[in-house]
């Protein structure tokens, strides 16, 4: 689909915009390297564009949660050093292995598989191990990690893995202050001194992207930034960053219509014009990501300004007061983007969902619903 035609609903992927905040992160912990996380398709933004653009950018290291990511990755000609650290019991780790995948391992269990896949294979395993700090997600506890790090250490003299780094992941981090950061943190150098006792020498990763902005003291050899790199701050309350949103969403006019005062619109006539109006039809609704809740409570860029939907939120179409103003079919409708023009944001959406903009941004991407990417080097 061109870029300059009329569009049912599109998402476009700024690419300079996420080499630009790759950069931002990176000068913030110069000094360490930067791992960026690319999981659930790159956040909604398409995991390989947005890799691509991350080395690019300068990027040491792209980071997934799931082996089929890290797989797919490589396949597309990924070759940089990539990590993946969460699984099911079963899951098989000889693709991931064959590809040169980093994987962790956060219990004696699943160090022994790994290293057992990688003999069979004749390779050696780079392993991340994960030490729970605070969080209670995956990750060793800490009762359980003497005898992690130690078998770790038997498993490198064997040959069969190479121990790389010691890592886990914050809690609190986007509360500045927060006591459990502190606390985390000291956990975590605990747990390093443990693996180093042991006889290893990884190198450490701690910091998000809430972390990178605000806690140089906890970048350590390796960052791990991830809602940062799409451009939305994790951390707004601290200042302005300088990020810039790489995703906007897109719809265009489909229909206008004049209606006389007394007309109601949509299911349930929850909005009445007081006043003959103009009315714009986009074709969106709750199956392309416009979530219900926001039925009343949203609007829209269209024509050089903002303009409120009014109605309920369909699962296919939502309608838009254009006052007397007179737009036509084919015209372009932001429902949001980086705020740069007064449109829109996804923080904005999240803001009034009561939910976080990583929820957005990552539940954009459907089947009716193209992806625009502008920017990309050939």
């Amino acid at each position: 689909m061109s870029d300059q035609h009329a569009h049912r609903a599109d998402l476009r992927i700024d690419v300079d915009a996420i080499r630009h905040n790759v950069g931002v992160l990176a000068a913030r912990a110069a000094g360490a390297r930067t791992m960026v996380i690319v999981k659930s398709d790159g956040y909604g933004h398409g995991a390989v564009t947005v890799a691509r653009a991350a080395l690019e950018a300068g990027a040491g290291q792209i980071g997934v949660a799931a082996l089929g990511e890290a797989v797919a990755l490589r396949e597309a000609g990924i070759t940089a050093p990539l990590m993946c650290w969460l699984y099911s019991r079963g899951d098989d780790f000889a693709p991931a292995l064959r590809h040169g995948v980093e994987l962790s391992a956060s219990s004696v269990r699943g160090l022994r598989e790994i290293a057992a896949t990688a003999a069979e294979l004749g390779l050696v395993a780079r392993l991340h191990l994960k030490i729970d700090t605070g969080l209670c997600r995956s990750g060793c506890p800490e009762a359980e990690w003497p005898n992690l790090v130690d078998e770790a250490a038997k498993a490198e003299a064997d040959g069969h893995v190479e121990v790389v780094a010691v890592w886990s992941h914050l809690a609190c981090a986007d509360e500045l202050g927060h006591p459990s950061i502190d606390n985390q943190a000291l956990r975590f150098r605990r747990a390093y001194e443990r693996a180093r006792t042991a006889g290893l020498g990884p190198i450490r990763h701690l910091a998000n992207s809430a972390a990178v902005l605000t806690r140089p003291d906890l970048h350590f050899e390796m960052v791990r930034p991830g809602i940062a790199v799409y451009g939305l701050d994790p951390v707004p309350q601290d200042g302005d960053h300088g990020l810039r949103p790489a995703m906007t969403f897109r719809s265009s006019v489909s229909l206008t219509k004049r209606v006389a005062a007394g007309e109601s619109v949509s299911y349930g006539h929850t909005w009445t014009a007081d006043r003959p109006v103009n009315l714009a039809l986009v074709p969106v609704g709750y199956a392309d990501g416009v979530p219900r809740t926001l039925s009343g409570r949203m609007s829209v860029w269209l024509a050089g300004r903002r303009r409120p939907v009014v109605g309920r939120v369909c699962m296919d179409q939502l309608v838009v007061l254009c006052d007397d103003d007179v737009v036509r079919e084919g015209d372009e409708v932001i429902l949001f983007g980086p705020g740069d023009r007064g449109e829109p944001t996804a923080a904005e959406w999240a803001d009034e969902l009561g939910t976080i903009h990583y929820e957005i941004v990552t539940g954009m991407y459907r089947p009716r619903v193209t992806r625009t990417v502008v920017g990309e080097r050939a």
